[in-house]
C-alpha cells in the first residue's frame, strides 16, 4: 500500500481545512513546492495536490503554484481541483502530472470525463468525496443525493480505473477513518478492476495497517503529516516491511 502526502493549495499556500471547511483553515507553508520537496526527501513516492480554490470555484485558480510544485520534484505528482474542461485536463499532464483528478466533474459532466478517459485512460482518477455515504461536489459545499458506492459501481463500468475515497466528516480531524465506508467502497469495486485510495482521518500508523487490510491501493495522508503525529519515514518502514 502506497502512502500519498496531500499538499493542499489556496491562495497560493499550502494549508488543511478541518472537514472541508474553508473557514477552518491552517497554513502550514508559504510555498508547496518547497513543502513538495520536503516530502520527496523524506521518501514519499507519490504526491497529491489539490487546488482547493479551484475546487470551490469551478476552474483552476492555482495553476502556477502546481507548475512549481510539478518542475520542484521527480516523484509523480497527481493533481485535482477545478478541472472542468479539456483544456485545463490537458495542461498538467503536459507539465508531466502523473495523474489527473475529477471531482465534481465526474459527477455533473459526464461527457467530459468520457472524453479524458479516451485521452488519457490510467491517467484520470475520480475523487468520490462523502458526507453520509453521499457524494459532496463543488469543494465539499454541496452535497448530492447520489450515493458514492452507487456512482463508483457506474464509473467503474465506463473505465474508472482509481478512485480517491474521503469521508469528510473525518477529514482533518485526526479521529480515525472511516473503515466501514472505506471497507463498503472496496466492497463495491471487488472484481470490477478499479482500486481504491482512501483519504480522511488518518492520525496513527495502526490505520494505515486497518486500511492496508480492507485492499486499499493508498492512503492520502495530510494533517497527521503536517502535525507531526505520523512520522514519513517511520510509515513508510513499515508499510515497507508489512
Amino acid at each position: 500500500m502506497e502512502l500519498i502526502p496531500a499538499i493542499d493549495i489556496r491562495g497560493g499556500r499550502c494549508v488543511r481545512l478541518t472537514q472541508g471547511d474553508y473557514s477552518r483553515e491552517t497554513v502550514y507553508a508559504d510555498d508547496p513546492a518547497e513543502m513538495a520537496r520536503h516530502w520527496q526527501e523524506l521518501g514519499a513516492t507519490r504526491l497529491h495536490v489539490v487546488d482547493l480554490d479551484g475546487a470551490r470555484e469551478g476552474r483552476v485558480v492555482n495553476r502556477d503554484a502546481i507548475e512549481r510544485v510539478l518542475k520542484a520534484v521527480s516523484i509523480p505528482v497527481q493533481v485535482g481541483g477545478g478541472l472542468r474542461d479539456l483544456a485545463d485536463l490537458s495542461f498538467y499532464p503536459g507539465l508531466g502530472a502523473d495523474r489527473i483528478v475529477l471531482g465534481t466533474a465526474a459527477l455533473e459532466h459526464r461527457l467530459l470525463l468520457l472524453e479524458a478517459l479516451a485521452l488519457f485512460r490510467g491517467k484520470v482518477v475520480v475523487s468520490l468525496d462523502a458526507r453520509n455515504g453521499r457524494v459532496a461536489a463543488s469543494g465539499w459545499l454541496r452535497d448530492s443525493s447520489v450515493r458514492a458506492t452507487d456512482l463508483a459501481r457506474e464509473l467503474a463500468e465506463a473505465g474508472v480505473q482509481r478512485f480517491v475515497y474521503t469521508d469528510i466528516a473525518r477529514d482533518g480531524m485526526l479521529q480515525g477513518p472511516n473503515l466501514a465506508a472505506v471497507g463498503e467502497m472496496t466492497d463495491a469495486l471487488r472484481g470490477r478492476g478499479s482500486a481504491v485510495i482512501a483519504s480522511g482521518g488518518v492520525s496513527e500508523l495502526e490505520h494505515l495497517q486497518q486500511l492496508s487490510e480492507l485492499g486499499v491501493e493508498a492512503v492520502i495522508v495530510g494533517k497527521a503529516l503536517y502535525t507531526g503525529a505520523i512520522d514519513l519515514p517511520s510509515a513508510l518502514a513499515q508499510l515497507s516491511a508489512a
